[in-house]
């Protein structure tokens, strides 16, 4: 029987949802992950707290923005940043036409 595992957890598929779209609802980043709401506000506080990210409030929505530079948290890992796994998952953008 196969069991259901992913390669990255649950803090780092929040930190590309919120990469991606970071003006995005808690409800609406919990639904892309696939996690519950309150999994989702646990997981961007112990983001935000470690400083992987900062949130703020603009108006009646939460903008967040990803910090970059920082480490990972494992030490086997500790010698990469997190922006590497963020090139990875990302979108890069368009290089203008060089014409």
């Amino acid at each position: 029987m196969a069991r259901d595992w992913t390669f990255l957890s649950n803090h780092a598929h929040v930190l590309l949802a919120a990469a991606t779209r970071p003006d995005a609802l808690t409800d609406e980043l919990a639904t892309t992950v696939g996690i519950t709401r309150r999994a989702t506000l646990s997981i961007l506080k112990d983001l935000e707290e470690a400083g992987y990210l900062t949130r703020t409030r603009v108006g009646r929505r939460t903008r967040y923005a990803i910090t970059p530079h920082r480490p990972f948290r494992h030490p086997t890992a500790a010698h990469r940043e997190v922006d590497e796994l963020l090139d990875i998952f990302l979108p890069r953008p368009s290089n203008p036409d060089p014409r």
